[in-house]
């Protein structure tokens, strides 16, 4: 827990997105995670990047009622010599609840955007096979990123919303959800406020990418899905809501998502 963070009453937090098999968790993982109800946490999406953590995500899930899997190949993770067949039989685990963190990231590598684009659209075709939603990763690549999701159609998130209000609307227009995180909360944070502030509140989804992207004041330390009460109060503010509005909707929504 972080001191700073008020004790819920009421179990509201559900963080859409994170990554509980990092290493960085190593230490104290198992007494983190049974102390987050403390701080409202009601339920957690926890992501796969290749084979090997797709397995632990599953493992975490099985460990804990509130946590769920995804299964996916990220786009950094193409050459972990992991295949969509091994996130098949995977995502068939019945606490697996979306193929992801799947999608495209030309930041870390623009060298393979053909085999990148090719990867994301067989683990969408595989999401749509089992009926799954996706859990999309979209840096520096939002054209062909936005492409490709207009010509599969897929039900799902884009996590980590970093595209423009006008992306944002077409992402809306297919039916898709937005994920927003700690970046929200952040100075240098331009267009994200403008998508916060056009957004339907039935396609809001809150995250954390945990261990990643913490949210002011704690930006640059570890993250965890208490955190998120700092990201709903910046929500909130924008859209001149009370903070805990935003954690129900954003909890029903992701309950509605992923079928829990």
């Amino acid at each position: 827990m972080i001191n700073s963070i008020p004790f819920f009453d009421k179990k509201v937090i559900f963080d859409s997105h994170a990554h509980y098999d990092d290493e960085s968790f190593n230490e104290d993982r198992d007494e983190l995670l049974s102390t987050l109800h403390l701080n409202g946490v009601c339920g957690i999406i926890t992501c796969g990047c290749d084979n090997a953590s797709t397995k632990n995500a599953i493992a975490l899930a099985e460990k804990h009622d509130f946590i769920f899997a995804a299964a996916g190949i990220h786009p950094d993770c193409i050459d972990s010599g992991t295949s969509v067949a091994d996130i098949e039989a995977l995502a068939n685990h019945e606490k697996v609840k979306a193929i992801g963190e799947i999608g495209l990231d030309y930041f870390h590598n623009s060298d393979n955007k053909t085999a990148q684009k090719e990867l994301f659209r067989s683990q969408i075709n595989l999401a749509k096979k089992l009926s799954l939603p996706v859990i999309v990763h979209d840096r520096e690549a939002h054209e062909d990123t936005l492409n490709i999701l207009k010509e599969t159609k897929p039900k799902g998130v884009l996590h980590c919303f970093s595209g423009s209000p006008e992306t944002a609307k077409q992402i809306l227009e297919l039916g898709m959800y937005i994920g927003v995180g700690g970046v929200i909360t952040f100075k240098n944070a331009k267009r994200l406020p403008e998508v916060v502030e056009m957004l339907p509140l039935d396609r809001l989804l809150v995250e954390t990418d945990a261990p990643y992207l913490a949210p002011e004041p704690f930006r640059g330390k570890r993250n965890h899905s208490a955190s998120i009460y700092f990201t709903a109060k910046k929500i909130a503010e924008i859209k001149k809501m009370d903070y805990m509005e935003i954690l129900e909707i954003s909890a029903k929504n992701a309950r509605e998502l992923f079928n829990i």
